[in-house]
């Protein structure tokens, strides 16, 4: 049994900045290969942020150098304050990290795990008890504590992590794609508890992720595509910013996508582009130019589809690619897509 407390858990920092995390201009290579390529951003106290990109995009490169295990070839990094170079030890005072592969022990229970990651912290005694009841409080395992961690499903797993980076109180979260693994029923209960952690306690996230409906759960979003950072903002902001709904034409045989394209460009001064053999088109008023499309060009358009736009579409708008051919290497063609029987 551990001894029950009365003191909430509080990681809202009383440093006067608004801003947890402060990335100006960072710049990291490996060989050739430039992973980061002079990427800006702040995250804001008591913010949900999401770093959405592909895998390759860069993401988990800056994961790791505001976790202070990388170092940038040029740029600065500041989190909760501290510089990640010239004050690393203040930044992981104050950082709760969780990686992609689980750090917990499946043999022992919740409880057996937070006190030994808790011991770890140099933590101990009835300040560790009541630190175990405040995190396992906020994340909903209070009934959990002597299960065994191989018994849980993957999303308890997941929040048990959490709760353990929760014992030292930190200023700011930075979890690397939590929701790897998990079915979609944990993914969402997963957000549900970093909600919760937001609106009750004031945690500061910053998680990456490449999944699109996670990231449109975020306070805002930073896209990143080869290195860069190419939109930011909230997931309405960004999608608002696309013009209209989006229409996928798709073209018959001996048209040519991008000989549509340039003939719908032409007759009507909106442009077309083409992405992965599909013309594309934003419009405001998407079904009346969508029907105007279909009596323009009968002969070569095989089918049409009109949508609202998504996280997806603001990548392809900053980008020209489809967020899966980001993995890619630069001047390659993506495979051809399977035909549907």
């Amino acid at each position: 049994m551990i001894a029950s407390s009365d003191e909430s858990l509080n990681l809202m920092s009383d440093h006067g900045s608004s801003q947890a995390i402060i990335v100006r201009d960072l710049v990291k290579s490996f060989g050739d290969r430039r992973a980061l390529d002079g990427i800006t951003l702040e995250v804001r106290r008591g913010e949900l942020f999401c770093l959405l990109g592909p895998n390759g995009g860069g993401k988990s490169t800056l994961f790791r150098i505001l976790a202070t295990l990388s170092l940038a070839d040029s740029g600065s990094a500041q989190v909760a304050g501290h510089n990640v170079v010239s004050d690393a030890a203040g930044v992981r005072a104050r950082l709760g990290v969780v990686f992609q592969s689980p750090s917990l022990d499946g043999k022992l229970t919740v409880l057996e795990n937070l006190r030994c990651g808790g011991a770890l912290y140099g933590l101990n005694g009835s300040e560790l008890e009541s630190r175990i009841i405040e995190a396992t409080k906020a994340l909903d395992l209070s009934d959990r504590l002597n299960d065994f961690v191989e018994t849980l499903s993957g999303g308890l797993q997941r929040r048990t992590e959490i709760a353990k980076c929760l014992l030292i109180r930190p200023e700011v979260l930075l979890l690397d794609e939590p929701s790897t693994g998990l079915d979609p029923g944990a993914r969402l209960d997963l957000w549900a508890a970093l909600e919760n952690l937001r609106n009750q306690h004031g945690v500061t996230a910053l998680c990456t992720t490449h999944l699109m409906e996670e990231a449109a759960r975020a306070d805002r979003v930073g896209i990143v595509s080869e290195g860069k950072l190419v939109a930011l903002g909230t997931p309405d902001e960004l999608t608002s910013a696309i013009g209209g709904d989006v229409i996928s034409l798709g073209v018959t045989a001996g048209t040519g996508a991008d000989h549509l394209a340039r003939e719908i460009t032409a007759k009507t001064g909106i442009l077309a582009t083409v992405v992965e053999g599909e013309v594309r088109i934003e419009h405001a008023e998407a079904y009346a130019f969508a029907a105007r499309l279909a009596g323009d060009f009968p002969g070569g358009i095989s089918s049409l589809r009109i949508a609202r736009p998504t996280l997806e579409d603001v990548f392809i708008a900053r980008t020209g690619r489809l967020f899966a051919d980001q993995d890619l290497e630069p001047g390659t063609t993506p495979p051809a897509k399977k035909k549907k029987h």
